[in-house]
């Protein structure tokens, strides 16, 4: 069976998607629409923009969703989802692709959730953390014995696991997870604390604006963040994806989940690898493929 999976922040580069634009009249008309409902041409910084562009996060989430479901789009009739998966930003690209939302609701939606993370970020300033070779027990144990806010937020794969919270409790985590034995824990160049407790104002703008949209049955499950697990209703997708902002993204967990319900090859839908390189940490015998 075949996974369809789809990337988050962190994967943008200058020129994604310049080439789909440049050979797809569908990606063209696709592009100039987002442009439209943006206001703004996001895509001559996706082509031609520089890192620091593409690093604010009110262009960072669109642009991403875009080079996402576009690629998936021009696929056409070979893209044939049995499930589709995505990481913590790509579940907007995930549930766009699998016909749950709409290209242009995708697309507010996701500009609407950058927003609300940016505003977020600059009223309590946090940060984020990758530790490595830690067991995850022990990193949740850390931070639950820490009184400032600091929470495990990505489990990425084993070994690879992301904490988030407040700047003073990161940093005082990472201290104690390098003490217990973590090969390595160092602070991201994020602007803010990700899902973490600290999202929360994020969280219920966002609630607002997926309550307010209209959520198709999608063509196959997706495997949510929050659950690991599939899903097809849509008010169960809805109230996922609303508590995904402060809730961990369980990536390692949800490709175990679509594993075991059969899946043995991951296509991974937008810019970069990332995805197939965690993919492969998580299940050695996985066959890993760019769209």
């Amino acid at each position: 069976m075949k996974a369809y999976i789809f990337p988050g922040q962190g994967s943008q580069f200058v020129g994604m998607g310049k080439e789909l634009y440049e050979n797809s009249p569908l990606a063209k008309e696709l592009f100039e629409k987002a442009n439209e409902i943006i206001g703004f041409r996001i895509s001559d910084m996706m082509f031609n923009g520089t890192d620091e562009d593409l690093k604010q996060t009110n262009v960072t989430q669109p642009a991403i969703f875009i080079h996402s479901v576009i690629l998936a789009k021009t696929l056409g009739d070979s893209f044939q989802p049995d499930m589709v998966a995505g990481h913590s930003l790509g579940e907007f690209s995930a549930l766009t692709a699998n016909g749950t939302l709409s290209f242009e609701d995708g697309l507010r939606l996701v500009i609407e959730r950058a927003n609300a993370m940016q505003a977020a970020c600059e009223a309590v300033p946090g940060t984020m953390a990758a530790v490595l070779a830690l067991d995850d027990s022990k990193v949740e144990e850390i931070c639950e014995g820490i009184d400032k806010v600091v929470v495990a937020a990505n489990y990425n794969c084993p070994g690879q696991l992301v904490i988030s919270g407040s700047i003073e409790g990161v940093k005082e985590a990472c201290e104690k997870m390098t003490a217990a034995g973590a090969k390595r824990a160092l602070l991201l160049p994020v602007g803010g604390a990700f899902h973490s407790p600290l999202m929360e104002p994020a969280r219920e703008r966002l609630a607002a604006a997926i309550e307010a949209t209209t959520f198709h049955e999608p063509s196959c499950a997706i495997y949510q963040n929050v659950t690991a697990m599939p899903h097809r209703n849509a008010d169960e997708i809805k109230k996922n994806l609303i508590a995904q902002l402060t809730a961990p993204v369980r990536w390692t967990q949800s490709v175990q989940s679509m594993v075991s319900d059969g899946a043995t090859t991951f296509v991974e839908v937008g810019p970069g690898k990332v995805l197939q390189g965690l993919v492969k940490k998580i299940h050695k015998e996985a066959e890993v493929l760019s769209a």
